[in-house]
């Protein structure tokens, strides 16, 4: 679409957010070439300005009458605001990469995790232009399962997710913020946010329930990671489970593949995967963990171990910064991909 030797016109839809203002930093950080940065926001965040590069940016108000004069446009604004306003942007002549759910499951939208199926890319430019990341789980389990599968087949995959509460945005972290701080002062826990009190508590349960049990932060695992890897009928079992961290999610996955398998042979393949990293000496203490890694932009894998009573399966643990490889970082690769094609 563009070339390294020209800038694009950007848009960040959803500015004032938790991931838009990464959104905005990462571009930023990565050195992405932009000739103009356009910000846009719902009404209440009318009036906020943002830095860029060392200059301030005033938020602009989302109506119809934004669309036009762009190349690539960011959306972090909810699934209701992409269904109306992508479309939109995208006839006018950008390319969207939106991260909320509401294209990612359409059959002509590529829900693109450039590590894992950078040629979906192409689809979009003859399609709606607009182009899906995908939910901040899925993009850290593909990116470790996907050289697993190239080596060895993919069966079956068990995943349990412990996800901060950055995912359900800044309202998330200000409320684990407000319960830790009402505890210690012996008041009473704010409860809004989340089903239940956040604050050393761990919920099973992230959005709503469907009939068979499952969540639909659940089911997007399932769905997303068949549709990334190119696998439709890939048995994949998940519980995610919100957990009183700010940042980072991680998860316990157990992927039954198709030959048998060592430790040895699975961090082989890890080492060289592309966006991942491999922390895995558990005897000197060394292993992933969200404390530790919160702003970084892979994906870090460790307690690797092949299941004791299958020679086919293995055992890891993954961590990622949700914010960021699941959310900001992802989309700003795919928009490199877009604009350096």
């Amino acid at each position: 679409m563009g070339s390294a030797s020209t800038d694009a016109r950007v848009a960040v839809v959803g500015a004032t957010g938790a991931v838009g203002r990464e959104m905005i930093k990462v571009l930023e950080e990565r050195e992405f070439p932009v000739a103009e940065l356009r910000l846009f926001a719902s009404a209440r965040s009318m009036g906020e300005e943002l830095l860029f590069r060392g200059r301030t940016i005033d938020v602009e108000l989302l109506d119809e009458d934004s669309p036009g004069d762009l190349d690539l446009v960011l959306f972090s604004a909810g699934g209701d605001v992409s269904r109306e306003f992508a479309p939109l942007f995208a006839e006018a002549g950008a390319v969207v990469i939106d991260n909320s759910s509401a294209w990612r499951m359409d059959p002509e939208v590529p829900l693109v995790v450039p590590e894992v199926n950078p040629d979906a890319i192409a689809l979009a430019t003859g399609g709606k232009k607009i182009i899906a990341n995908p939910n901040c789980s899925t993009i850290q389990l593909v990116v470790a399962l996907a050289p697993l599968a190239e080596a060895f087949g993919l069966r079956r995959v068990i995943v349990s997710t412990y996800q901060s509460v950055s995912g359900a945005g800044q309202k998330g972290i200000e409320e684990l913020s407000g319960q830790v701080v009402a505890m210690f002062n012996q008041k009473d826990r704010v409860v809004d946010k989340f089903p239940h009190a956040i604050a050393f508590n761990c919920i099973p349960a992230i959005g709503p329930f469907r009939a068979d049990g499952y969540s639909q932060e659940e089911w997007k695992l399932v769905e997303e990671s068949r549709k990334i890897l190119g696998r439709p009928d890939l048995k994949v079992t998940p519980t995610a489970v919100r957990v009183p961290t700010f940042a980072c999610h991680g998860e316990s996955i157990v992927a039954e593949l198709d030959k048998p398998i060592t430790a040895a042979a699975v961090r082989r393949e890890l080492k060289v995967a592309d966006g991942v990293v491999v922390r895995d000496t558990p005897a000197d203490e060394e292993y992933p963990m969200g404390l530790d890694l919160a702003g970084t932009d892979e994906v870090f894998v460790g307690r690797i171990r092949r299941d004791p009573f299958d020679d086919h399966s293995v055992a890891m643990w993954v961590v990622a910064d949700n914010l960021r490889k699941g959310a900001a970082v992802n989309a700003v690769q795919i928009a490199e991909a877009v604009w350096m094609a």
